[in-house]
């Protein structure tokens, strides 16, 4: 049974042992790696999730986070491009990274988030507690239906910066007629990192039964419903991708 806690209001940390997060960090790029080297060549054009992006357009947004991770100059370089394109900060970030990357082959693309990933985990792990520990500049956004909010670099650089390339990899597996690569100690890790988070911003008591390999149980105070469905589901229903009611209408960022 775990404490039933409230979303914070100060701006919101990572919950992760900091040797965790960037054990799952360097992990989930080499997973995403596998995807990409394992996508058939018709795939690259098929369109995914993320409605506004078909693969290789998906694939050039995650490239282009991994370079921003890599790089304080390139991090600064896109910061900058993104400000004066205007309009909402992640779109006018993300809309950068495609069009940068958008005339490079699938197999470019490939090869090339090959060569920077280790280098975005390497330079996530060498980021400075103090650096971490400070509040970023603007509030963030965490869905649809929900106020953005305040963050700390090491939510970001810990949790949003792997959950991101997770859920993308979900996107990818789907598009290309692949098989998720999926075990407790990643993605069990990964999902049970995002539930927790979960029941502290709605606050109620439940009880959360996850199937499948990333699956498992847990429980928020008591008296509650109990949710049973697939933990890669119940991620992307929280993310925006699904449709959840209740409690699963509670978003959490990736």
């Amino acid at each position: 049974m775990t404490a039933l806690t409230l979303a914070p209001t100060a701006p919101r940390r990572s919950a992760l042992d900091r040797d965790v997060a960037m054990r799952l960090a360097a992990e989930e790029y080499q997973r995403v790696i596998r995807v990409l080297r394992a996508l058939p060549e018709e795939a690259w054009a098929r369109p995914t999730d993320c409605t506004a992006w078909d693969v290789r357009q998906l694939v050039a947004h995650l490239l282009g986070m991994a370079e921003m991770a890599a790089s304080l100059p390139e991090q600064l370089r896109q910061m900058r491009a993104a400000k004066r394109a205007g309009g909402l900060f992640i779109d006018a970030l993300t809309a950068h990274q495609v069009a940068k990357h958008q005339r490079r082959t699938p197999q470019q693309l490939t090869e090339r988030y090959a060569a920077v990933a280790p280098k975005a985990a390497k330079a996530r792990r060498r980021t400075p507690g103090f650096v971490r520990s400070r509040a970023m500049g603007d509030p963030q956004p965490v869905g649809a239906n929900t106020p953005p909010e305040a963050w700390t670099f090491g939510y970001l650089i810990d949790v949003i910066l792997t959950r991101d390339p997770w859920m993308h990899r979900t996107e990818l597996v789907a598009a290309g007629g692949l098989e998720m690569e999926l075990t407790p100690q990643h993605d069990g890790v990964l999902v049970a990192d995002i539930a927790e988070e979960w029941a502290g911003r709605h606050g109620q008591p439940c009880t959360l039964v996850l199937t499948g390999p990333a699956g498992g149980q847990l429980s928020w105070g008591t008296g509650g419903p109990t949710l049973e469905l697939d933990a890669v589901e119940f991620c992307r229903i929280l993310s925006g991708r699904g449709q959840g009611e209740g409690l699963l209408a509670t978003e959490v960022p990736f």
